[in-house]
């Protein structure tokens, strides 16, 4: 069996990334999207264990000194991370994941996985990831300017990213990751095994 290939998906908050990854997973049901783990309390029509696996803070750090997590996070002064363990099972039974996670969960990810794939989502411009943040209507002004400088540094990091995906239409964008879904794993070394077991190799 082929191991699943992990592609890790961050963008600026306000840029669309969580609805990307439900749009993949409703039009690819053999990827799996990894459910992250946070602090921060669920926002209207969040529901724990579909959007987020909601934690206490004592939680969180009890399962982080147990080793659980793949990678954490500060972000907004709530802290995010990912289980190792479902990463795993999901990869070994041939799954393609989708990881939802910032530049500095992408970083520690690609230590531990070093053939993830990661791709980076844009808005179209400036004024329209701010028009979005405020037409969400769950953010005071203060955590709006504060996503918004956050959002300049994390887009910082967009050299470390293999790819680009610019959601200005949510189609587009999708066509786009499912684009890179589908030439990343019709590459060589992901085939190998598979070409063995067809005797090409």
């Amino acid at each position: 069996m082929t191991k699943g290939l992990l592609l890790v998906i961050s963008a600026p908050s306000g840029a669309g990334k969580s609805t990307l990854c439900l749009a993949l997973a409703e039009n690819r049901p053999e990827v799996w999207v990894s459910i992250s783990c946070t602090t921060r309390p669920p926002r209207p029509g969040e529901e724990n264990g579909r959007d987020y696996n909601f934690l206490s803070p004592e939680e969180f750090e009890k399962r982080l000194k147990a080793g659980e997590f793949i990678e954490t996070a500060r972000v907004h002064d709530y802290m995010y991370g990912t289980l190792k363990k479902p990463v795993d099972d999901a990869l070994a039974a041939g799954k393609d994941v989708a990881l939802n996670i910032d530049t500095q969960g992408a970083r520690s990810v690609k230590a531990h996985f070093p053939d993830c794939v990661r791709t980076f989502i844009l808005p179209p411009s400036w004024p329209v990831l701010e028009e979005r943040l405020r037409k969400r209507a769950q953010d005071g002004p203060d955590v709006i300017a504060k996503r918004l400088a956050n959002a300049r540094g994390e887009i910082g990091h967009l050299a470390e990213y293999d790819y680009v995906v610019v959601n200005d239409r949510l189609q587009d964008a999708l066509d786009d990751l499912l684009s890179i879904l589908r030439a990343e794993k019709r590459r060589f070394p992901r085939l190998k095994e598979e070409l063995k077991y067809l005797s090409f190799l």
